[in-house]
């Protein structure tokens, strides 16, 4: 991760988060969930710190028994993806104006894109199958 700094915030500005060391790359998922969320992909952005300001703003989801979303009350726009097992949380790149210029690191559940957002680039695309193989070797039981 680099040294950097990104600062964001949704729409209406509500929730403004700032990323300390943010990662030089983006994960993308391409699962239906995150289709359905809110767009053709999410586009992860990740960092060694984070701060969030405006949370009570935000209003949160439980995607699944393992997940949670949360979006802005206000605007509606998403803001991060929570693994519960850790407690991480990932952000929606498009917060950041600062991202725009990271690469793909890899994507994931990349066979479950749909044909209308094919992403084109040399990085490693993993199933969804991959993916989950990849949670249980980590030690995580997901369902």
């Amino acid at each position: 991760m680099s040294a950097a700094t990104l600062r964001g915030h949704c729409l209406c500005g509500a929730v403004a988060i700032t990323l300390t060391g943010p990662s030089p790359t983006v994960e993308i998922c391409l699962c239906t969930m995150c289709r359905r969320w809110g767009g053709a992909f999410y586009a992860a952005q990740s960092a060694e710190a984070t701060e969030v300001a405006g949370e009570e703003h935000a209003a949160i989801y439980r995607s699944s028994e393992w997940a949670q979303r949360a979006f802005c009350r206000d605007c509606g726009s998403a803001l991060w993806f929570r693994f519960l097992p850790t407690g991480n949380r990932s952000f929606s790149a498009g917060l950041f104006d600062g991202a725009a210029g990271h690469a793909i690191g890899r994507e994931i559940f990349a066979d479950e894109a749909a044909d209308w957002c094919r992403l084109a680039g040399d990085h490693p695309r993993l199933s969804g199958a991959e993916i989950m193989a990849e949670a249980e070797a980590a030690g995580f039981v997901l369902k």
